[in-house]
């Protein structure tokens, strides 16, 4: 099966160095931004639009490359990958989260959860019992067999969640993951994360809300413009 082996908690498993990514604009997206994320931190990136927050999680995603700098997550230069490689890095280390679900209308819940499975080559049988798992574990069992479109946005995004954990990924990418949410769901789905968290889940997420960063983060980075302008740990409640 195509998955990998989470590290221990507190050791490295992001290492982010000078990292420059320019578009058109005269001023860049990321600044010569230096960074270590730990196993087991659960990190939020705040900051305004155009801070440069979205840009980096694409590039510790894979997404993009950056113009120059490096990018390594579980001993991996993602900077270096091929397009192939790329997305056998993702199957393996990544699960990721979107502000709008990025579900399959036309697939099952239990579907849309099994993809990265079937993805990944994993056997069915297991694959089932890990969905099963999982949507039991996130209260949304009784929608194996629904549709996404006939339920709520906080219903949605469990499934959303569900999914990027399908394979055990050692790191979750979160894009504004309360962003499309009432204030009840979001709540919900940040009690969530701060549980995936305590359960040993690394958690990067980027987004404008404090309160989803105070709920569910044990430390806070802020970017302006580009760069990296504020990296407060959090306080244990």
């Amino acid at each position: 099966m195509d998955t990998a082996t989470p590290p221990e908690r507190g050791t490295p498993l992001i290492q982010i160095r000078r990292l420059v990514k320019r578009y058109e604009a005269a001023r860049p997206a990321l600044d010569d931004v230096t960074l270590d994320v730990q196993a087991g931190e659960a990190v939020a990136v705040l900051g305004p639009s155009g801070s440069g927050k979205s840009t980096l999680l694409n590039l510790i995603a894979g997404l993009d490359r950056p113009t120059s700098g490096s990018v390594t997550v579980g001993g991996v230069r993602v900077d270096e990958l091929s397009e192939a490689a790329s997305a056998r890095y993702r199957r393996r280390q990544i699960g990721l989260v979107f502000q709008f679900f990025n579900l399959l209308d036309d697939l099952t819940v239990e579907d849309n959860v099994l993809l990265p499975a079937q993805l990944a080559g994993m056997a069915w049988p297991a694959a089932v019992a890990r969905a099963g798992e999982l949507l039991t574990s996130l209260g949304i069992d009784r929608y194996r067999a629904s549709f996404p479109g006939r339920l709520s946005g906080g219903e949605r995004q469990r499934v959303a969640l569900a999914r990027a954990l399908m394979n055990r990924p050692p790191l979750v990418l979160a894009d504004e993951p309360t962003g499309a949410l009432d204030s009840a769901s979001a709540a919900s789905v940040a009690q969530l994360l701060r549980d995936l968290n305590r359960d040993g889940q690394t958690i990067v997420l980027v987004t404008h809300d404090t309160r989803l960063a105070q709920a569910c983060a044990t430390r806070t980075l802020e970017m302006v413009d580009g760069a990296l302008a504020r990296d407060v740990a959090m306080v244990s409640s």
